[in-house]
């Protein structure tokens, strides 16, 4: 940190000497960067060298007088090859100074950046700011902007992103802080808050002031201090300004307050940290670099750890990463043979002092290299041993582990993204109309100055004697540019202060109605929704996309066995008596599993039939479970007995092994040589002869094992496409059926497998193990001759059961004296020719159908949110199979597209051409030179460009990989890749690291103008989540990351609609009819002013009473716009929800923009004309009834502003069209209000009691007493608000809007009795399927049979404790 400060200050030095410099200097120099960079070197040095006592001293050699232990010959030889450039020297520099070293330390300047960095020093790559100009030679004054403090700020904070970026590699010391310390590693502590105490006032601040309207009237305020051109009281802006800053102070403070006890909460979560040979529990943030501590079993890992040992054999180490990729599987790590020794004995660990060298912290999730020395050996480290912070420890007692990086140098962090202050597209306009707005005022104070200047060269220079001019003013010139301020802070109004506190408020109030929906409440975990920020409500009302995370998002992480085809017969569904299926619920009854004792009393499955096939002993359905029970790489626990607990890599196959084992077949023990099945409560012992394992190119895995009775079996599970290829020919009628069961089962959205078995002639075998011998110790083409083994032992899978079985079946219709059906035929046909092709008995057995459960409404979401013209992008860390088939799950997908593109090139070549493939399907014309696109493009620069919207000739869908998704994210592709994606309606990237997932999102916000949003629940979203214009977070998870970066939260995906369709539009629709009205209304108070300058010799003289002026916005006008803003409704949530159209015109940003804006700013004049021209006539020489002239300017005001009141009420009575007592206490009270404080600041007692502050005594009773007055009141009224009620109806007749006609059939609607619910559809038949209940990654085949993963047996694993068909637990049936 004092390298920073030494920087900046060295920075400011340099350039102030520039400033004086001679020129030569920069004459001789090469370049005048280089001389620029050179300078700061010396400087830099030069002060270090005084502060820093490790820096050596130059002698005048040029050489290094530091001791020899502190300049390496690396160093030296740097240094000694620098070529000296003293003709470069400044004359300034070329006596006295010598003697002290500079000119040598300046001479090596060049190489001052690897000396700096050899030293430990933060000074490396220094080079000048680009922030201050460089271009002229020689530097002047004028021209360094000191006084800009941006540049400060971007010089501080690019030198705090240089201090931090300047680690090329990492050394550290396990169990050495001393030593750990002097590199100034980060410590494990999380910082996601803004301010301190100490620095918040002047942060906020200076964030606030940078809102141009503040800044506006902070001037206003110091031009008010001036008595010359002061018209008001300097109070009437400091009051509400100072207004302004506290609400948005308080709020500010509120939010970073709980974002300070989010980071409190993280921060202080307990570790057990190795400390002089104890184990001692320390915060978090109390972790630093080179700590060992130690994990138990679902405990988060704390910071990016080394694995040094753990619970498990071998040290393996099982975690889930669903917080950093979104994967659900158990992945496996290991740590060094050499570290795993050390095992859980706190003396070894205490007494390891290992080094390790590693690569500088970065954000790759997948890579990791460094070395470990140990007592003078070097050892190669890996992803393999790491284990990342985000992750969780599961099926693992305890490890230890030693921290390699902490807190913000975690890769996990290193993802995260940085916070960025989010600002809605609406203020980003008006910021754009205050500017307007600020050109318009000062066009009008321009010409009301010339007119003062003119008024008073022609009249008021001879009117002296009557109204002399001020003290001071000695020309009609000088008077004309005094008036210019004045009616600058006169005509302030039409940009009111109070606008942006009426801002906050309504966003603050919209905010607690998401805080209070009960719609949005989750009881099952007590989690309601929350409004996280208070700045972003209206932004919810504009949504074009939404860029979604998938596991524990659209998903629950739950996997159920729900159906499964077996030999031709599909079971799962529930019929009733009529042999009508029927819709399975929480009230459906479900298969009593009682009889086992070693059932999952948590699995639920319901149709009846299927454990009545299993107790009959249907041959079939045996062999299916016991497939189930032995084809997997499941490890099993049992800390009890009949208390089993799989550890399955991958949850689809802890689904499959959980159903076997609650039917009967319950996986028990492995070994490396065996596997123990309880089937049917006999306890069988099966030899694992080999794993064929799943890998993405095989797409199956299979077992060979040897049974009891001594039967070779080779049982297979894979994906339909894959083994369909392996069956025997003879095997069409089964795979006919079981391919329409598949169809069905696709169609419900679930998750796939077909299963099937083949028995093994044991010579076959041993010649077979033999040549997998070879293959698998081969030093070339290894992994090319197994899977040439694997296909070769797996091939000419049948269906048949056994050839003499299936010739039989003709024996029982022979036997009943009746013709054998077709089936029958078809069967005895296959069985004859399975005995003359092959002696070996097979069969294909069925499919497995599995239910990846998603969240509660999920569907039914998307489907509504697409109807609101929501385009939604998946992004997620699983595999392509998995993401497509929950894209057809939740109807993001479906079959009625005209095509879903798969983009998965290898090459950037090729990702391009299939993008341009797809594209070309999509809309042909895009290609040609006449496209508006393509003209656009080659018109404009290199700059920004934003796409306009293309429309597809039809539906299509696009799936893009991680790896081609990392081409298109390039330079030269990213444009081709938005035009593509945007064009289809669902867009799916699989396999994506959180990284991607950001610049996904940030490649649409740049290329389209469009409002995004992100929604996540793991830490693999922060990313995005802070990338995105709104960021929601799903809570109620495990991981709580994604909440604590986003700007909404809740529980389930399906609020999400209810949060954008309902308080999105609300609030959008309420900030613009305020931003609507509060313009008009003031535009009309304020031209009045403008008008009257005319009449009054551009005098800035008031229209109305200053009371009035001071009291208008703060108390007549603004409780009737705040009751409209906070509660009107165009439609109730009910009809919101049930028209999602009417979220279009949000998106299209129709109800508030620049030409709207226009509409408003011409209503307003119009409206100014008519209240300051119909008094004016009305007033003009007319007369009391009793014969009094009321002629004059406090009745005129009186009128003027009495007129203007009741206009505007009037107007925000038409633009309400929710009305509750809240509104019309308001509108009314704010009136009554008005007549109350009127008549008594005008009475006779006031003036009494305060004769300067109140001088219009008797006007009010005087003037409103007069039926002229209130029929020209009546008048100005009329003639302000009928154009604008004959313009809607006009408007809503001849030209509705989508919106106009929407809520016409709402009306229509609300006449008509309600239509019953659609009844859900309860099955639907696909062509596509999908089917991986296997890992992502290589599965775990090899460690199981190498045995390292291998406990000791559980005692409990050899015993059979139940029979299904004892008396006991016979079925009610049999």
């Amino acid at each position: 940190m004092v390298t920073v400060w030494l920087r900046v200050a060295v920075t400011v030095l340099l350039r102030f000497w520039f400033s004086f410099g001679s020129n030569e200097w920069y004459q001789k120099s090469p370049s005048p960067k280089i001389a620029q960079v050179q300078a700061l070197d010396l400087l830099v040095a030069v002060l270090q060298r005084q502060l820093f006592t490790h820096t050596p001293t130059l002698d005048a050699d040029g050489n290094s007088s530091a001791s020899p232990s502190s300049v390496s010959s690396e160093q030296a030889v740097a240094i000694d090859s620098c070529t000296p450039i003293m003709e470069f020297v400044p004359p300034s520099f070329s006596n006295d100074n010598r003697d002290m070293g500079i000119i040598q330390v300046f001479a090596l300047s060049q190489g001052l950046e690897y000396w700096a960095r050899g030293f430990g020093g933060e000074m490396a790559s220094l080079a000048m700011h680009p922030h201050f100009p460089a271009t002229e030679i020689p530097w002047s004054w004028t021209k360094i902007k000191f006084w800009d403090v941006s540049i400060w700020i971007k010089i501080w904070e690019e030198e705090i992103e240089r201090s931090k970026s300047t680690e090329e590699e990492r050394q550290l010391q396990a169990n050495n802080r001393d030593f750990n310390l002097q590199f100034e590693y980060a410590n494990n502590s999380i910082k996601t808050s803004k301010y301190n105490f100490f620095t918040f006032l002047p942060l906020n601040l200076f964030e606030q002031f940078q809102r141009i309207a503040n800044a506006y009237f902070l001037f206003l305020l110091i031009l008010q201090l001036i008595p010359q051109i002061s018209s008001l009281a300097w109070f009437t802006t400091v009051v509400p300004l100072v207004l302004v800053l506290a609400v948005s102070g308080v709020k500010d403070a509120i939010d970073d307050f709980n974002r300070h006890k989010s980071d409190k909460h993280v921060n202080n979560r307990p570790v057990q940290v190795l400390i002089n040979g104890m184990l001692k529990e320390q915060k978090w943030m109390n972790v630093q670099v080179g700590d060992i501590i130690k994990l138990e079993n679902n405990n988060f890992v704390t910071a990016d750890l080394l694995l040094l040992s753990s619970s498990e054999p071998h040290s393996l180490t099982y975690i889930e990463t669903a917080e950093l990729d979104g994967e659900t599987n158990l992945k496996v790590k290991q740590a060094l043979t050499v570290t795993a020794e050390l095992g859980e004995d706190l003396q070894k660990l205490t007494e390891f002092n290992g080094e390790i060298r590693c690569e500088a912290p970065n954000n790759k999730l997948d890579k990791f290299t460094g070395t470990l020395t140990l007592r003078g050996e070097k050892y190669a480290l890996d992803n393999e041993k790491m284990l990342l912070r985000g992750c969780t420890i599961r099926n693992t007692e305890w490890c230890f582990g030693l921290v390699i990086y902490a807190g913000p140098d975690t890769k996990l962090m290193q993802n995260s993204g940085k916070t960025t202050f989010k600002r809605t597209s609406i203020d980003r306009l008006m910021n754009v109309l205050v500017l307007v707005i600020f050109a318009f005022l000062a066009l009008m104070c321009l010409i009301l100055a010339i007119g003062n200047g003119i008024w008073e060269h022609d009249k008021g220079y001879y009117f002296q004697v009557y109204l002399p001019w001020a003290e001071g003013v000695n020309s009609a010139s000088y008077s004309g540019f005094l008036m210019f301020w004045s009616y600058v802070i006169i005509l302030n109004t039409v940009v009111p202060i109070s606008l942006y506190v009426s801002v906050e408020i309504i966003r603050l109030g919209n905010s607690f109605y998401i805080d209070w929906d009960r719609k949005m409440y989750y009881p099952l975990n007590d989690t309601p929704a929350q409004a996280r920020t208070t700045t972003l409500n209206e932004e919810l009302g504009q949504i074009k996309y939404i860029f979604s995370d998938k596991t524990g998002t659209l998903t629950q992480n739950i996997m159920c066995f729900n159906k499964c085809s077996i030999n031709g017969k599909s079971y799962g569904d529930v019929y009733d008596t009529s042999g009508q299926r029927i819709e399975i619920n929480e009230n459906t009854e479900k298969v009593d599993f009682s009889y086992n004792p070693l059932a999952d009393p948590k699995f639920a499955f319901y149709d009846h039939s299927l454990v009545e096939a299993v107790k009959l002993n249907d041959v079939a359905t045996h062999r299916f479970f016991r497939l189930l029970s032995l084809c997997h790489t499941v490890m099993p626990e049992e800390k009890k007995e009949g208390n089993l607990v799989y550890q399955a890599q991958s949850p689809d196959e802890g689904a499959l092994v959980t159903a076997a084992r609650n039917f009967g077949f319950v996986f028990r023990a492995r070994t490396p040589e065996t596997i123990t099945v309880v089937e049917m409560g006999e306890t069988k012992v099966y030899k694992l002869l080999a794993i064929l394992d799943f890998n993405n190119v095989r797409k199956r895995m299979s077992v060979i094992v040897q049974s009891p009775e001594g039967d070779l079996t080779l049982y297979c599970k894979g994906a339909d496409t894959i083994l369909y290829e392996l069956l025997n020919s003879s095997c069409n009628f089964l795979k006919e059926k079981t391919t329409e069961h598949l169809n069905e089962f696709a169609g419900e959205g679930l998750r796939t497998l077909v299963v099937a078995y083949k028995n093994l002639d044991k010579d076959y075998f041993q010649d077979w193990i033999r040549r997998h011998h070879e293959a698998s110790t081969a030093l070339e083409g290894r992994e090319d001759k197994l899977s040439e083994l694997y296909e070769e032992i797996e091939k000419d899978l049948m269906w048949v059961i056994g050839a003499v079985q299936n010739m039989a079946v003709l024996a029982v219709p022979w036997h009943l004296h009746r013709e054998p059906s077709a089936g029958e035929w078809f069967y005895f046909n296959s069985a004859v020719a399975g005995l003359t092709s092959s002696v070996l008995f097979s069969k294909l057995l069925g499919a497995t159908a599995i239910e990846d459960k998603l969240q509660d409404g999920v569907p039914q979401t998307i489907e509504t949110l697409a109807k609101a013209n929501i385009k939604i992008w998946v992004l997620t860390g699983d595999k392509q199979e998995t993401a497509v088939n929950i894209g057809y799950s939740c109807n993001l997908l479906n079959d009625d597209m005209e095509d879903v593109f798969i983009i998965d090139g290898s090459t950037s070549d090729d990702v391009l051409t299939e993008l341009r493939n797809a594209r070309k399907k999509m809309k042909p014309d895009s290609f040609l030179d006449s496209d508006e696109i393509n003209i656009q493009f080659e018109k404009s620069s290199k700059n920004l460009k934003i796409l306009p919207d293309e429309q597809a000739n039809g539906v299509y869908g696009l799936v893009i990989t991680g790896h081609s998704l990392a081409y298109a994210l390039e330079g030269n592709l990213e444009l081709e890749l938005v035009r593509t994606a945007c064009m289809c309606k669902v867009v799916i990237c699989c396999r994506v690291t959180p990284l991607q997932k950001a610049q996904v999102v940030e490649l649409v916000k740049k290329y389209k103008k469009a409002v995004t949003l992100a929604i996540g629940d793991g830490a693999n979203d922060v990313s995005m989540i802070k990338t995105a214009h709104i960021g929601v977070g799903i809570s109620g998870q495990e991981g709580m990351q994604a909440v604590l970066s986003s700007d909404f939260s809740f529980a389930q995906f399906r609020y999400l609609q209810r949060l954008l369709l309902v308080h999105g539009r609300w609030s959008y629709i309420r900030m613009c009819k305020f931003l609507k009205y509060f313009f008009y209304k003031n535009f009309a108070f304020t031209l009045v002013h403008f008008w009257y300058g005319f009449f009054s010799g551009f005098s800035a003289q008031t229209v109305y009473d200053e009371w009035f002026i001071t009291l208008y916005n703060l108390v007549y006008t603004s409780l009737p716009v705040l009751g409209m803003s906070l509660f009107d409704q165009d439609v109730d949530d009910r009809w919101s929800m049930l028209f999602p159209q009417l979220y279009v015109p949000g998106q299209q940003n129709l109800y508030f923009n620049k030409v709207v804006f226009v509409k408003c700013m011409l209503q307003g004049i119009y409206s100014s004309l008519i209240l300051f021209f119909i008094p004016y006539g009305a007033m003009y020489n007319s007369m009391r009834s009793d014969g009094k002239a009321i002629a004059d300017y406090q009745s005129f005001a009186l009128m003027a502003q009495t007129c203007l009141l009741i206009v505007v009420s009037v107007q925000i009575g038409l633009d309400t069209s929710y009305w509750t007592v809240v509104n019309q206490f308001f509108i009314w009270g704010s009136l009554s209000v008005y007549f109350a404080i009127t008549f008594t600041m005008y009475s006779d007692g006031m003036y009494l009691i305060f004769t300067a502050a109140f001088p219009f005594v008797g006007t009010a009773r005087n003037t409103l007493s007069q039926p002229n007055v209130w029929l020209a009141i009546f008048l100005s009224i009329t003639l302000c608000v009928l154009p604008v009620v004959g313009f809607r109806f006009l408007k809503a007749q001849l030209k509705p809007t989508p919106s106009d006609k929407v809520l016409l059939k709402i009306k229509e609607a609300k006449k008509r009795p309600p239509p019953p619910s659609p009844k859900r559809r309860l099955r639907r038949t696909s062509t596509r399927r999908s089917g991986y209940a296997f890992s992502h990654q290589h599965g775990f085949g090899a460690l199981i049979m190498s045995g390292r993963n291998m406990r000791p047996k559980s005692p409990f694993a050899t015993t059979g404790t139940f029979s299904p068909n004892s008396d006991k637990h016979k079925h009610k049936g049999l």
